[in-house]
């Protein structure tokens, strides 16, 4: 079955102020390496739908979505909260990002597809309910689990986030829904400074030290993730796919490889095939949506999404 990438042109209509990491070129690093790395025509492309309000509303408070509509710029680049902007284009390349996490739910649904990458901006994971944080304004993955959840009546969703900053959207809007594991690896103390040392089973945190490295992120996976992800038996894999914690990213201290990135991704893919050895169907997961959160060195990112996307597509 044919992996699939999910983008949309107006991912490149997000402007941020000259200088700052989260830019459009990083959609098109990816697409470049995929272009050079040979996979791009093993791959099915789609192109993302606009998420509906009754999709967001299912994540996000209605004052705060009525807010970003009330405060979008029709020139230039204004200052939403603390390293938010928002631009012309901002709110309409935000639609598509989570609506293209949500169609990617509904083609593994549907059984077209059992790997999805989500090659959009802006990323979402710092994304509260009422809150927009961390270049953040919808949470895309979020609303990926509460479309399966509600839209397509799953009973246990799974969210893998390893970007070097802890998804405290996420783990905020899934608190108290035990439907929902969320499992983080982030350095740690680090933006966003939100609590990690949570009592529910359902959240998994995994703090790593600014002195991280691969055998550290290897082994903290293997004896945290990977047997929460077994015993929860999700039907559905979500990935908060962030690859700011690259040895090449700035943007943190921990040092991972594309390697690192290329394992934990075959992890995961070897637990959803594993799975469809269960002999109760109710204990299949049906497969994996993957979307972007960060990654700014662009050639480290460009790399990292390409063995990431190999390895969901078992290439």
């Amino acid at each position: 079955m044919l992996a699939t990438i999910i983008s949309h042109p107006s991912c490149h209509q997000h402007q941020m102020p000259e200088g700052h990491p989260e830019c459009p070129q990083r959609v098109d690093a990816i697409d470049n390496r995929l272009l050079t790395s040979g996979i791009n025509g093993l791959v099915m492309h789609r192109q993302a739908p606009a998420v509906t309000r009754e999709q967001l509303l299912r994540v996000h408070d209605a004052e705060y979505l009525d807010s970003l509509e009330q405060a979008a710029p029709s020139e230039g680049i204004v200052a939403f909260d603390t390293d938010v902007y928002l631009s012309p284009g901002t709110l309409e390349a935000a639609r598509h990002a989570a609506g293209a996490a949500a169609h990617g739910v509904d083609l593994v649904m549907a059984g077209e597809t059992d790997a999805v990458f989500c090659n959009v901006r802006p990323p979402g994971h710092h994304a509260e309910p009422d809150r927009a944080m961390g270049f953040c304004l919808y949470n895309n993955v979020a609303v990926a689990a509460a479309h399966a959840l509600e839209h397509h009546g799953l009973e246990r969703v799974a969210i893998a986030d390893f970007d070097v900053h802890h998804g405290n959207g996420t783990q905020v809007m899934f608190f108290n829904e035990p439907r929902v594991l969320f499992c983080s690896s982030f350095q740690h103390p680090f933006y966003p400074g939100t609590p990690v040392d949570v009592k529910a089973e359902h959240i998994v945190n995994v703090p790593l030290p600014a002195t991280c490295g691969s055998d550290e992120f290897r082994a903290a996976i293997s004896e945290r993730w990977l047997p929460a992800l077994e015993k929860f038996k999700p039907q559905l894999l979500l990935i908060s796919a962030g690859f700011d914690a690259h040895e090449e990213d700035d943007m943190s201290s921990i040092g991972l490889s594309d390697r690192d990135y290329q394992w934990v991704s075959e992890q995961l893919r070897t637990l959803v095939d594993n799975s469809r050895d269960h002999a109760d169907p109710a204990h299949h997961c049906r497969g994996i949506v993957s979307t972007l959160e960060g990654g700014y060195h662009l050639s480290a990112l460009g790399r990292s999404a390409v063995v990431h996307i190999k390895a969901l597509a078992k290439l």
